[in-house]
């Protein structure tokens, strides 16, 4: 690792379009299929082309294809060659079933090409749609990126952004002269746009810090749908119980990282979507060597509460994992689904479906743990036994029901508590009953909706042995289409 560092340039320097890719690859690793840029101040060579070069090369040995827009070029924009080349890169990728990593930069379309840019981003736009849910597809952005510089980064696996890049379908030029709005790219389609709203999945400080990350996404990722990802040596987790971090009343927030943290090997998670949708957590991970992705509700954000959002971000992650054969480990703790005016109109209805399809279609093994709380449609839709969870677990003081006890004797006892001398204390007690009897975990474990109850310290212990015994009973990854939600 310390060679390949002091081979890299300057972390805040603007890399050639080759640059990006030698510090994507291994060293020395890099072939040349095609080019479209000048100089490599790295590899000192002169090529002549159309603004992309393509190539091949290994990433932690791993063949892989790979692409790099160049936007000294007639500003990166699209024309016929420049598409024929991305496209031979993709074709590559889906021959020899191995993962394609893409270095966007671009104006769009070329203008005086007319048709033939516009049928070139077709033409790409398809052979990313015919790699779906075939190979693991990475896009990085480097710069800005228009049009359908925008569009063919959306059709892939995984949106990587920098902090000089933007993405936008009209520019903020077009959006003067056709709406009167003065708006620059960064405001319009900036990472602190886009990682908020889903379009990229992570932002890197730099390109050379972008093509680290992708090298590390690649890691969590088999070489396509048909293998499973490579297993590494184990690594210990974060020191202490994971129970340790979470708070016994209801109310106080935490934040469920940390008990990931003391889960996962070596504590350490790759975050998807990190300031999308924040009540939930969708992060690569890997446990006892194997890869995993976890889904969990985040508490430190609206108490964890599913909505439109959060159902969408975690239904698009489950359904990568279950493309590329990674087990899903579900951490939940939520009180239900964001009731309200705002969250119906928004269609929470259609998107809590989404992650109830994306579960219940899951073939990959998964196993849920019931931190604190689940209630209800929320308890059904993250990963529960009826939707064929393979394990549900729970620690001791969870609680698991339809919704809470003030809630649900306030409709259920709501006479009798009316026609107290005191009806405060009346719904107390009845909450308390209604708890003990009706939201105990030993209720749903007698029930058969728990599988079992487990010690937070044996959490981890617990789920490695379930993958393991696990491993040769599923179905291996099927092809697929990873479609855009």
């Amino acid at each position: 690792m310390s060679t390949r560092l002091a081979l890299l340039p300057r972390p805040d320097e603007r890399l050639s379009a080759l640059d990006r890719l030698e510090v994507l690859t291994d060293p020395g690793s890099l072939h040349l299929l095609r080019t479209g840029v000048r100089s490599s101040r790295m590899g000192g060579r002169a090529v002549d082309g159309d603004g992309v070069v393509g190539a091949s090369g290994t990433v932690d040995g791993r063949p892989v294809a790979c692409f790099a827009q160049d936007a000294s070029f007639a500003g990166g924009s699209l024309g016929e060659a420049h598409a024929d080349t991305v496209i031979r890169v993709l074709d590559l990728a889906g021959r020899a079933r191995m993962p394609v990593v893409g270095f966007i930069e671009s104006a769009g379309a070329r203008m005086q090409e007319g048709v033939a840019a516009l049928a070139g981003y077709g033409r790409i736009f398809r052979a990313h749609t015919r790699l779906s849910g075939v190979v693991p597809q990475i896009s990085v952005v480097c710069g800005a990126s228009a049009g359908g510089g925008s569009y063919a980064p959306a059709l892939t696996d995984l949106v990587v952004m920098t902090r000089r890049a933007s993405m936008f379908l009209t520019g903020p030029g077009v959006v003067q002269e056709v709406t009167g709005e003065d708006v620059d790219a960064a405001t319009l389609g900036g990472p602190g746009v886009h990682e908020r709203n889903g379009v990229c999945h992570a932002v890197a400080e730099t390109e050379v810090d972008a093509a680290l990350l992708a090298r590390d996404l690649l890691d969590h990722l088999p070489q396509h749908s048909g293998e499973l990802p490579l297993r590494w040596p184990t690594v210990d987790p974060l020191p202490g119980s994971p129970g340790a971090v979470v708070p016994a009343e209801d109310r106080k927030v935490y934040d469920v990282r940390h008990v990931a943290a003391r889960i996962v090997d070596g504590g350490r998670l790759v975050e998807v979507g990190e300031r999308w949708a924040r009540n939930m957590v969708t992060a690569f991970a890997r446990l006892d060597g194997r890869a995993v992705g976890i889904v969990a509700n985040q508490p430190r954000y609206l108490g964890g509460v599913l909505d439109s959002e959060a159902a969408t971000k975690a239904a698009r992650f489950v359904r990568t994992c279950d493309l590329f054969g990674l087990p899903l480990v579900v951490l939940v703790d939520t009180p239900g689904f964001l009731p309200g005016t705002a969250q119906e109109r928004s269609g929470v209805i259609r998107h809590g479906a989404k992650l109830v399809h994306a579960f219940a279609g899951a073939g990959v093994p998964r196993a849920t743990v019931v931190l604190r709380k689940a209630f209800g449609g929320a308890f059904i839709a993250m990963n529960s036994k009826d939707l064929g969870s393979d394990l549900v677990i729970a620690w001791p003081t969870a609680r698991l029901g339809v919704m809470g006890a003030e809630q649900a004797v306030g409709i259920v006892s709501r006479r009798d508590i009316e026609a107290a001398d005191d009806p405060v204390r009346e719904r107390k007690r009845f909450a308390r009953e209604y708890e003990r009897t009706h939201l105990d975990v030993r209720a749903a474990t007698a029930g058969g909706f728990v599988d079992e109850i487990v010690e937070p310290a044996a959490t981890r212990t617990r789920l490695a042995a379930t993958f393991e015994a696990l491993a040769g009973g599923h179905r291996t990854p099927r092809p697929g289409r990873n479609i855009p939600l």
